[in-house]
């Protein structure tokens, strides 16, 4: 049996977006929820949930869980990361948040937003964070880490770190990590662990090749090459960007270099009674920089 990349933007969203039991166990045991939160229901919002291929832009899936709190998620997997995507995520959620107030809306009735976002790549390579991939940013106090303002709380999970912890718990949220990191195009064996997990079982019959039509199958390719094509094109950005630091922090380099010298000989036409006009028209420094040089000792 052949299977493909869960990763890919539209086998995310058809084994996410069309059943929604899987979703609920996923979002279970992934999310920090509190003592006795569970979700029941979920709702799709329309049309972020389509068999459409629009591009990488729309990565995100959006939906509502609802329990008590009415509490509303953005979904999105990423290939690899980029400076801003901590920003899009803060837009994302913000912008969900906004959207609830409609008509005579008060405040105090929106929801929580939450925006979690599945990184197949590191972004957190301090050493302290080297073991780290669930990283949950919060709205808290900075002296009183309890005191909290609720409305948006973002969560990212870094695959790669947590496949290379090779977990050897059997617990679901463990499952579904190892299910998104382990199952794609070269899977010739499954554990036997996901088969005698009922919600992992039923995941894998949706990802498998021949649950695609033909035209899904070429778009699914299509994905990786954009995204190739992207990271690609993003990789030489940040090199060009590099030398272009480097090339600025060397041009400033030169600058000071260049203006020491002058000082350094407008110092020693004063230590010599040369006259200022003198040295203004020789050095290009102003009267006020000259007047205020060190004596040379």
């Amino acid at each position: 049996m052949k299977y493909l990349d869960p990763k890919n933007d539209l086998v995310f969203r058809k084994l996410f977006g069309e059943h929604p039991h899987l979703l609920l166990s996923f979002l279970n045991c992934i999310l920090p929820l509190e003592p006795n939160q569970i979700f029941e229901h979920i709702q799709y919002p329309e049309p972020e949930i389509t068999h459409e291929h629009t591009g990488l832009k729309r990565s995100a899936m959006e939906v509502y869980c609802i329990d008590s709190k009415q509490i509303t998620y953005i979904i999105e997997i990423q290939m690899y990361w980029t400076s801003a995507f901590k920003q899009r995520m803060l837009f994302n959620t913000g912008k969900a948040l906004v959207q609830q107030l409609k008509g005579s809306g008060k405040f105090r009735e929106l929801n929580q937003v939450y925006g979690l976002s599945l990184i197949d790549d590191v972004f957190h390579t301090a050493p302290k964070m080297k073991d780290t991939f669930y990283h949950h940013y919060q709205l808290i106090h900075k002296q009183v880490s309890n005191e909290q303002i609720k409305g948006l709380e973002l969560i990212f999970i870094e695959l790669p770190k947590f496949q290379s912890k090779n977990f050897t718990d059997n617990s679901l949220q463990t499952l579904w990590l190892r299910f998104l990191t382990e199952i794609n195009e070269s899977t010739t064996a499954i554990p036997h662990e996901f088969l005698t997990e009922p919600t992992l079982a039923e995941a894998l019959k949706y990802v498998q090749k021949n649950a695609f039509t033909n035209e899904e199958q070429f778009i699914y390719n299509q994905n990786w090459d954009a995204i190739q094509i992207e990271k690609e094109a993003i990789e030489e950005l940040e090199e060009k960007n590099i030398v272009l630091q480097n090339e600025k922090k060397e041009a400033l380099a030169r600058e000071d270099e260049s203006k020491q010298k002058l000082i350094n000989s407008a110092r020693e036409m004063l230590s010599y009674g040369l006259p200022i006009e003198l040295i203004i028209k020789s050095t290009g420094l102003t009267r006020h920089q000259i007047e205020h040089l060190p004596k040379i000792k």
